[in-house]
């Protein structure tokens, strides 16, 4: 008999930080006081409702101390709550392709907005890397490599091969490791069709993908599920924006 794959709740994973060994026991307070940070911008803390970092982080399991790989971080809405959650014995690694080498001199800077986060002296403990895809990596392995509605992307970037991309995640793990991907569902079916288009990608896709690395999956969440999404909408159209069925995927690295 198939084996189904564990999808963990809110009061699932609440019941679990009851059990959680020491080295755990400071996370929940940890997160509860990154999301309070009054440093967070409105913006940010307006998204929280739809977005819920208490549950989500708590999901992936991120703890004071460790060091975090963050694909693509955007904005920083994540960047600056992990910051706050590792804590001066910690370190978040913002994670951003170069621009390509066609790229025009004006393009927009990718990095500019999680480089003012790292240059806040609040964010001390954030370093951004911005390299080509092909060495895309922290300085050093890692505990937690996570990426927030782009993993879709990947199927997009001009010459990046995903299956060598999830190979270098891999490599960037310590292991025992966790990789994290969120991102916006497509239809059943549907692969990597809709990536370009609805920004929005088949979650079996994903898991084939990344078990394909070496992963193993470790279970996924319905935190983010929006059961009114039709999944046939682009996210950043205003009926659906903020609103997007999402799925979270976690896989470990495995130890030796």
């Amino acid at each position: 008999m198939a084996r189904l794959p564990l999808v963990l709740t809110a009061s699932m994973i609440a019941m679990a930080a009851l059990t959680l060994p020491a080295a755990h026991a400071k996370s929940p307070d940890a997160i509860a006081a990154a999301i309070a940070d009054p440093n967070r911008p409105d913006a940010d803390k307006q998204r929280d409702e739809n977005r819920k970092p208490a549950e989500t982080l708590a999901f992936a399991g991120v703890k004071p101390g460790d060091r975090v790989a963050e694909l693509f971080p955007g904005g920083g809405y994540f960047t600056r709550l992990f910051s706050k959650i590792l804590g001066a014995g910690g370190h978040v690694y913002a994670l951003v392709p170069a621009p390509s080498p066609d790229a025009p001199p004006d393009a927009p800077d990718r990095a500019a907005r999680v480089k003012a986060i790292a240059a806040d002296p609040n964010y001390s403990n954030v370093s951004v890397v911005v390299e080509p895809f092909a060495q895309l990596k922290p300085p050093e392995p890692v505990d937690l490599v996570w990426t927030s509605q782009n993993y879709h992307d990947l199927h997009n970037f001009p010459g990046v091969d995903v299956a060598v991309f999830n190979q270098l995640v891999f490599e960037a793990l310590k292991p025992g490791g966790i990789y994290l991907v969120l991102d916006h569902t497509a239809e059943p079916g549907s692969g990597a069709r809709d990536t370009a288009t609805l920004h929005r990608i088949d979650p079996e896709t994903v898991k084939k993908e990344v078990l394909a690395a070496g992963f193993v999956f470790v279970g996924g969440s319905e935190l983010l599920h929006q059961a009114d999404d039709p999944h046939t909408v682009k996210v950043f159209d205003p009926s659906i924006r903020g609103k997007t069925d999402q799925f979270i995927f976690k896989f470990r690295k495995p130890k030796p």
